[in-house]
């Protein structure tokens, strides 16, 4: 199973904001869902090992 974590970048510090195992909802996510989003991250973790990472919009 995969699991998607969304991270948030507000200035210097990322938080974990979201964590999801539909991709759908994880892919609609956009800074403004956030308060003080400068920008978001998505890592995807399979077999508790991480697969890939990217921003997202």
């Amino acid at each position: 199973m995969k699991i998607y974590v969304v991270i948030a970048l507000r200035g210097e510090q990322m938080d974990n904001v979201f964590v999801s195992t539909e991709e759908e909802k994880v892919l609609a996510l956009t800074p403004s869902d956030f308060d003080e989003c400068d920008a978001l991250f998505l890592e995807v973790w399979e077999d508790d090992a991480k697969i890939d990472d990217y921003r997202l919009q």
